[in-house]
């Protein structure tokens, strides 16, 4: 299903309030993916479109408009270039069943009229450019992260069966997980895991994993999945698993694999993205700056 534009405030808000009332701009989203607030699903924040320039995520438009407009309203403190979004006291009391009341609309209105014709007198651009560029470039340093994130998911979901396990076992290891030459490369389809090592995690203790690897193009993995790799799991006497898949997991998945005595560490797109960013698996870095909010403060 397409993603359409809407108001994002109220799944921003309920996010913090479950994370305590301060967390990161990528945090609130995986939040909102994950609980289905205001009724955005996991497809919702994370899908993306073909731009002219690459990949993009059009949750992103609503979800940067969203913070500015929050902050307009008391909501939550000013956002901060690098820096976790923080819920005011007001942001975490009040009710927002009505929201936006009557009141909060004039206030966004005016806070946008008023950077509008700010940039207006600088720029002597079109009001809607201005409107459209306002939400990406006080947030580009977080925009172009995701970029990059979502291209790599992408062509993630284009990758062979056999292209995809191969990149698990791969990014696995580089975790701490010694594949198992013998056991631990599988051929897709063969005996229901897709790889088996061990981890040593400490001087004493080494356990058994297996590896379950699922590339989806859309669609969520489910509780009759995890079951059947934790039935498998048990063949292998492994005592924990690792699932990894380019899309997400249902509920009901997620408390699957966390019962019983061989639980399994769920890794979906957007963990994949994490991960080949903290191991640098075959990504170039680039190394640029940004400029911190001492250029961008009014006398």
């Amino acid at each position: 299903m397409v993603y359409k534009r809407r108001s994002v405030e109220k799944a921003i808000v309920l996010a913090l309030r479950d994370l305590g009332g301060s967390a990161s701009r990528k945090s609130i989203r995986k939040s909102i993916a994950d609980n289905e607030y205001d009724g955005l699903s996991y497809n919702d924040v994370f899908s993306t479109k073909q731009g002219k320039t690459g990949m993009y995520s059009p949750f992103m438009f609503d979800f940067n408009f969203g913070i500015k407009n929050l902050y307009s309203v008391g909501y939550i403190e000013q956002p901060k270039r690098g820096q976790d979004i923080v819920l005011t006291q007001l942001g975490e009391n009040d009710e927002l069943t009505s929201y936006p009341r009557p009141e909060q609309e004039e206030m966004i209105r005016s806070y946008w009229d008023k950077k509008d014709e700010a940039r207006k007198k600088k720029n002597k651009i079109k009001q809607q450019e201005i409107v459209d560029n306002s939400a990406n470039s006080d947030d580009k340093e977080d925009t172009d992260n995701t970029n990059w994130k979502l291209q790599l998911i992408n062509q993630l979901k284009q990758f062979s069966p056999g292209k995809f396990e191969s990149f698990s076992r791969l990014l696995i290891s580089k975790m701490g997980v010694s594949i198992d030459k013998q056991r631990g490369v599988v051929r897709s389809g063969d005996h229901g895991i897709d790889g088996f090592g061990y981890f040593v995690s400490d001087e004493f203790r080494t356990s058994r994993v297996a590896i379950q690897c699922k590339r989806y193009t859309e669609g969520a993995v489910s509780e009759p999945e995890i079951d059947k790799f934790k039935g498998v799991m048990d063949s292998f006497n492994a005592e924990y698993g690792i699932f990894v898949t380019t899309s997400h997991f249902t509920d009901r998945a997620k408390v699957k694999a966390t019962q019983g005595n061989n639980t399994v560490t769920l890794i979906d797109g957007q963990g994949l993205a994490d991960l080949v960013e903290k191991y640098k698996l075959h990504i170039t870095p680039v190394v640029t700056y940004a400029l911190d909010d001492y250029y961008f403060e009014t006398d």
